[in-house]
Formats: structure tokens, C-alpha cells, sequence
């Protein structure tokens, strides 16, 4: 079957200023390389055949790097939040007609080193459940962890919300039943965080366990260090 991953990269990006003021997020250079092609490279890697680039500011320049995305072995769309930020959620139902009916949503920012198609296959295995989130046991060490896990199921999700009980962390890969973006809004911001919420008070999110940390570039200290971790790698391996 086909392997479809949603990556939303249409963020402003505050917290990169200035540097983002004129470059997105996901083209920030990371170990020599725009960070998206060390992202959909990964998504290759890993089985998937098409990427659908949810894109909002400065969408233009993310749509001419990937082109159709022949370049990193894949079909690459995009579809574009418009002149409102949607949030996270909002520009997934925003994507709907490009989605498969079932997909992994990603982040722009982030880069996992585990195989991003494990939580879409373990959905597909599932049919009682409408998502598998990709879950680290974090205990607050690289942030704020935001989940508890009880055996294959994501339990309960609280973004922010500090709970000395929730020891695991959202790792940045979910795999959606295309049916629930029906819950979400169709104007206005909305963030998957909601969802997600939602989703674990139902029993109906499961848990996938990864077992390596995540890196980011959505702070200066996660650039840094994931420059630092993808040029050691490449260098070791000649890839990454």
C-alpha cells in the first residue's frame, strides 16, 4: 500500500528569529543541508511514496526546493494555509483532499531517528483505533513531557501542562485516520494538540515506543545540536 506522511511546515517560526525572518524553518541550513532534504530524504528511506507539504509562511520558497519531489524519490504536493494561520490541525483539514485515509503527520522541524513508518503500519493493523502516536519516555529531560502511556495506549495528553505524572513526550510522528479531521474546525486556528487530547480520553490513540531521543531546529540550542549530530553521522556512515 501506499505510504503517505503530511509534513506541516507553515509555521512563522518566532522563536528562530531573525533568522527566519526571510528563510522558513524547514530551509534552515542544518549540517550543510536545507533541513527538509534531510527530512524527506528520511521519508524515503523509510518506505514512503508521497508528501504532502502543508506550507504557510514563506510557502513560496518551500515549494521550489521540493518541486515535485522526484529529487528525494518521492511525489511531493502541497497545500498552502492561505492568508490565516490554521494551527496544526487546521492546516491537516485544510490538506484533506490531497490525504490518504490514512497518513503521518510530521513536523518541519523535527528529525527522528527511528522508522517513521511504524506508527502508520501499527494503525493500519488496528482497526478499533484512529491514531498511533509516536511516544518517547522523556521524563521532562529534552522538554516538557505530555503524555502517559498504559501498555499500547496514549492515555492521556496534556500539552504544557507540567503533570509530574506524565513521563512521556509527544515524539513528533502521529498516524491519523483521515475521519478525524472531520472534528476539526473548518475556520480559524486549531492546534493537534486538541485532537490528540481527545483522541486518548476516547481509548482510541495508541502508542507507539521509540526508543532513541528527538532532535529539533525549533531553537537555537536544537539546531545546534542536531547540526552537531547529523554531520558526526554523515561523516561516520556517509549518510545519515
Amino acid at each position: 500500500m501506499t505510504l503517505q506522511a503530511a509534513v506541516l511546515v507553515g509555521g512563522l517560526a518566532t522563536r528562530m528569529l531573525p533568522r527566519t525572518e526571510a528563510c522558513p524553518k524547514a530551509l534552515l541550513p542544518v549540517a550543510g543541508r536545507p533541513f527538509l532534504a534531510w527530512k524527506l530524504e528520511a521519508l524515503a528511506r523509510a518506505g514512503f511514496d508521497e508528501v504532502v507539504l502543508c506550507v504557510g509562511h514563506l510557502g513560496d520558497q518551500v515549494r521550489a526546493f521540493a518541486g515535485d519531489g522526484r529529487a528525494f524519490g518521492l511525489t511531493v504536493r502541497c497545500s498552502d494555509d492561505g492568508d490565516v494561520a490554521r494551527g496544526t490541525a487546521g492546516a491537516l483539514r485544510r490538506a484533506g483532499p490531497l490525504l490518504a485515509d490514512t497518513f503521518l503527520v510530521t513536523y518541519g522541524d523535527s528529525y527522528l531517528p527511528f522508522d517513521y513508518a511504524a506508527p502508520l503500519r501499527d494503525l493500519r493493523a488496528h482497526p478499533d483505533a484512529l491514531g498511533t502516536l509516536a511516544v518517547y519516555e522523556n521524563g521532562d529531560r529534552w522538554d516538557r513531557s505530555n503524555a502517559r502511556v498504559e501498555g499500547d495506549r496514549v492515555t492521556r495528553y496534556a500539552k504544557h501542562h507540567g503533570d509530574p505524572s506524565l513521563r512521556w513526550i509527544d515524539y513528533g510522528a502521529m498516524a491519523l485516520r483521515r475521519e478525524v479531521l472531520a472534528r476539526v474546525a473548518a475556520d480559524g486556528p486549531s492546534g493537534l494538540e486538541v485532537l490528540q487530547g481527545d483522541l486518548a480520553r476516547e481509548g482510541r490513540l495508541r502508542a507507539f515506543r521509540a526508543a532513541e531521543r528527538f532532535f529539533e531546529i525549533g531553537s537555537p540550542a536544537g539546531l545546534v545540536e542536531l547540526d552537531r549530530w547529523l554531520g558526526a553521522r554523515a561523516a561516520a556512515t556517509g549518510c545519515a
